[in-house]
């Protein structure tokens, strides 16, 4: 089992951590910082790095260029050879792209709480690229440019409201207490997860999420909808995009 560093701390850029599998170029940790992608949001990069007292030579780094989950373990892969099981590793993140990512989501966040307590559309698919542009399909009927140019522009109201973003992880009873937690039209939490972690925008937006995000809204910047098209009848996507 892999801690899940990123779950309570968004921002950690570097940590350390001990090899406990290799498979191939595969390379499993007791905790990390790497998000393993899901939810739409791609997977980290970055590298890790042996220290004093690893079994493989202190100094040596191996750039990650893969990171996935397979049930509890969060699985690393790195260009060159692995670290041997049992190396002592810094990790460190491509921060850019990190930090990139976490604007995206939670711009995705407020979109998604804007459109569903203003018009109560659910959402029906979403997907981001470290390019820091993203894609949500929303419950809609019929979308034109009037609709898209005032979404626009209550999206950046709750991006100028400077709201804070919080973290929570809550036992799954607890959790589904909450009304409107699901904001998917299909519930995508497995029956087995007993914990689920929930992403709150004061004020605008409560969610199960398992991704990474800002602090504060104000951190996303300015949000362009640059493109919305019909995917289907009751099925509208808006593409957004974001300063670099």
């Amino acid at each position: 089992m892999t801690e899940l560093l990123y779950q309570t701390d968004s921002y950690l850029q570097e940590f350390t951590a001990t090899v406990v599998a290799v498979d191939g170029q595969g390379v499993a940790l007791d905790r990390t910082a790497f998000y393993p992608g899901g939810g739409g949001q791609p997977c980290d990069l970055g590298t890790l790095a042996c220290v004093g007292g690893s079994r493989t030579a202190p100094g040596t780094v191996r750039p990650v260029t893969k990171v996935y989950r397979a049930g509890d373990t969060v699985w690393h892969t790195v260009a060159g050879e692995p670290p041997a099981v049992g190396s002592e590793l810094t990790g460190r993140l491509d921060w850019p792209r990190r930090y990139g990512l976490m604007r995206l989501h939670t711009a995705l966040h407020i979109l998604c709480g804007v459109i569903f307590h203003e018009y109560g559309a659910f959402v029906t698919g979403g997907n981001m690229e470290p390019n820091g542009r993203a894609r949500m399909d929303f419950e809609f009927e019929r979308m034109q440019a009037e609709l898209v140019h005032e979404i626009e522009a209550k999206v950046n109201v709750e991006v100028a409201a400077a709201r804070p973003v919080d973290i929570a992880i809550l036992p799954r009873e607890e959790a589904f207490q909450i009304p409107d937690l699901i904001r998917t039209k299909i519930n995508l939490l497995p029956e087995g997860i007993r914990q689920v972690r929930t992403v709150a925008i004061a004020g605008l937006d409560l969610q199960a999420d398992g991704g990474t995000h800002v602090a504060n809204t104000r951190e996303v910047g300015p949000i362009r909808i640059v493109d919305y098209m019909s995917k289907g009848k009751i099925n509208k996507r808006l593409i957004i995009a974001l300063a670099p």
